[in-house]
């Protein structure tokens, strides 16, 4: 196994003490040689870690342990860093996702695919989790016109350079195929078996819901007005203007020059430092090495 790996599994995990072994066991027995299998330890509490320093073994399954709870998307870029392998998959370390998938989602780039996302058309999971999931999704397709089913579904596999040309940050994990496409990659779907949860509990459902709409606007907005913001700028200025010409028209006279003016102001101001910050981190390099604690090569 010194040979350069054709594929890199990629598994933020954290807190996982009682899956990572038999994940780990799990895809040995499906994954084609020459592989490697990378844990991302985003800051467990119990002795996920100890498990990941049991199952290490050099070049081939490796571990990166942060220094505290970063977040997937930094667990996910860190993984992705690092991994070495022609094609990159990540998958989940709950157990949940089927290692018994992945030599279909390597058919599936085999067929000329950049980036393949897993469908988990038949979902495990609790029925605030699932709807809260489609609701997302169906937003994802009507805002972004990326016909996919679940956009979420961290059960993905890449090309090695599509996955590091990816600029991940904040919660971007879940649009990689919004990304990809922009970029003009050519993105398809699978449908994979979903387990139900045996270990621990799901932290998703409404209650992040709200933040992935906020981060759906963003990407949006990045992606189509990256290359040439200022037709963000306008589009903001004229809802601005709408937003004015309505105070002026319903605010009683002594108020409606103030009310207009401060709206409008107010508006364009705090849409153009928005859109310009986050165009400006957008164009910055991902720093995660600072978040690595310990490392297994």
């Amino acid at each position: 196994m010194g040979m350069t790996p054709r594929v890199s599994v990629v598994i933020p995990v954290a807190n996982e003490q009682e899956t990572v072994a038999p994940l780990c066991r799990a895809l040995e027995e499906v994954l084609p040689p020459p592989y490697e299998i990378l844990f991302i330890d985003d800051g467990s509490t119990d002795q996920t870690w100890a498990e990941l320093a049991k199952l290490h073994r050099a070049g081939l399954v490796r571990a990166i342990r942060f220094r505290r709870n970063f977040g997937k998307t930094a667990a996910l870029a860190a993984g992705i860093r690092a991994a070495r392998g022609d094609v990159i998959l990540t998958m989940d370390g709950d157990l949940q996702d089927d290692p018994r998938e992945v030599p279909r989602l390597l058919e599936k780039i085999a067929e000329g695919y950049d980036l393949v996302s897993g469908w988990k058309k038949d979902r495990k999971d609790p029925l605030g989790k699932v709807v809260a999931s489609r609701l997302f999704n169906w937003a994802v397709r009507l805002v972004s016109g990326v016909e996919l089913h679940d956009v979420n579904c961290g059960f993905k596999a890449y090309r090695g350079e599509v996955a590091r040309g990816l600029r991940l940050r904040g919660e971007f994990h879940r649009f990689t195929p919004l990304l990809a496409k922009a970029l003009g990659y050519r993105v398809g779907e699978l449908v994979v078996r979903h387990h139900p949860r045996r270990h621990g509990r799901s932290h998703y459902g409404f209650s992040r819901l709200f933040k992935g709409f906020l981060d759906l606007i963003t990407i949006t907005f990045l992606i189509r007005y990256a290359e040439r913001p200022s037709h963000g700028f306008g589009l903001a200025a004229l809802v601005s203007l709408a937003i004015g010409a309505a105070a002026t028209a319903l605010v009683p006279w002594p108020l409606k020059a103030p009310a207009a003016m401060t709206f409008a102001l107010i508006s364009v101001v705090l849409a153009a430092a928005g859109l310009v910050a986050e165009v400006v981190i957008d164009r910055q390099p991902s720093d995660t090495g600072r978040c690595i604690r310990e490392q297994l090569d």
